[in-house]
């Protein structure tokens, strides 16, 4: 479980630098006042960097349950494999089903970005 505290803390460093970078992006390429006023005159895009940490988690999240689910089903095969077929039969609906959330997520996520 050593991997889990790092890809959590990886996930924390990349959200802190996308923040940072999306608040003072505009500030950092000013070249004077007219370009600072400019800058921070423009429409807030938050939508953009809620949209893009709401796709990264519905997909963190579906592929998780996904290999989760999987690996549930190669051990139950393993341990009887007689029973593969109904093992099989069982597994697929819902990791089809955990799949389309994520598809409909995705969609969900491209009609806001292009909509605002």
């Amino acid at each position: 479980m050593k991997s889990t505290g790092f890809v959590f803390r990886a996930m924390s460093a990349a959200f802190v630098f996308i923040a940072l970078v999306s608040v003072f992006g505009g500030v950092a390429y000013a070249q004077g006042s007219e370009a600072l006023q400019i800058a921070t005159l423009q429409k807030p895009v938050w939508h953009y960097l809620g949209a893009a940490l709401g796709l990264g988690l519905v997909v963190i999240g579906a592929a998780s349950g996904i290999g989760r689910f999987a690996s549930a089903a190669a051990e139950g095969i393993a341990r009887q494999p007689a029973a593969a077929a109904q093992i099989s039969g069982a597994v697929s609906l819902p990791l089809f089903l955990l799949e389309g959330v994520a598809i409909i997520a995705e969609v969900v996520v491209l009609l806001i970005v292009l909509l605002k």
